[in-house]
């Protein structure tokens, strides 16, 4: 990736309870991300093991070490590209995260971030969920260099905090990745709004990407990947069935729409601030 544009792959994956079914799925959409160009591929939230709270334990793993993180390994060097390993359980000195892995061409684990915030909400008539009663928050920001490009990494529930993409643009972030599991009651109202906002919050690209749609699952994701641009343009976006998004990544775009419209110039800094704690 030496230039400023770059092919990117979002896998829609559909995601079962056979672990070793759902990574050789992951590395199989990897292949055919590089094969259709990409230089950056990245796999949806709790690609390995079904969402949910009742599986993590199951499902978890090691990072670096397990099955999941050798496949990611491998195929992110068999193919030459940066993979985003979208997220795994891991388990860690007793306790267990919910935990994407970032992998360059040579297979090299270059960065890791624990989901910040977790999921727990109580909308009565709709969807009641708490990962807290198994998961444990991670404690920092990840910043990583994908190429040309610095990224700025979240998971799902992490889009809802502004501050947080506020805190990867002030640190040079042109691109912010979410792989999530948006539901059916809060995808239909958040999801492409919270993707267009950070987006247009902080000038910057934004992909959310979400496990396709399983009707018969216990927990039902809304699909619905897509990649925004930094003027809140959707640039390609799917619906619920498994699938790859292609899309070219033209880093350009970000500094023009900061020349011509110089918010982070133009903020009030002496009346307000938000700042990294780490």
């Amino acid at each position: 990736m030496a230039s400023k544009v770059f092919k990117i792959a979002l896998a829609q994956m559909a995601v079962g309870k056979n672990k070793v079914d759902n990574i050789a799925k992951a590395v199989k959409m990897i292949g055919d991300a590089k094969k259709n160009g990409s230089s950056l591929v990245v796999l949806p939230e709790c690609f390995n093991s079904p969402y949910g709270t009742k599986f993590f334990k199951e499902y978890a793993e090691e990072v670096p070490g397990g099955p999941t993180s050798e496949a990611l390994s491998k195929a992110a060097k068999d193919n030459c590209l940066f993979v985003v390993g979208g997220s795994i359980p891991e388990r860690s000195d007793g306790r267990l995260y919910n935990t994407c892995t970032v992998w360059d061409p040579q297979g090299c684990l270059v960065a890791s971030h624990r989901k910040v915030h977790l999921f727990d909400i109580d909308i009565p008539g709709g969807i009641t969920f708490k990962e807290s009663d198994v998961l444990s928050p991670g404690n920092k920001l990840t910043i990583v260099d994908v190429g040309p490009c610095k990224v700025g990494i979240g998971i799902c529930y992490d889009v809802r905090f502004q501050e947080m993409a506020a805190i990867y643009r002030s640190q040079g972030v042109d691109l912010v990745l979410y792989p999530g599991a948006f539901n059916m009651k809060t995808g239909p109202l958040h999801w492409e709004l919270l993707l267009r906002a950070r987006a247009v919050d902080n000038q910057v690209f934004v992909a959310g990407v979400c496990g396709s749609r399983d009707t018969s699952a216990d927990y039902v994701a809304w699909g619905h990947t897509m990649l925004v641009d930094p003027w809140g343009k959707v640039l390609v976006q799917a619906e619920d069935q498994e699938t790859i998004l292609y899309a070219d990544v033209d880093l350009k775009s970000c500094a023009d729409i900061r020349e011509q419209i110089p918010v982070s110039k133009q903020r009030r800094n002496d009346l307000y601030e938000v700042k990294s704690k780490i």
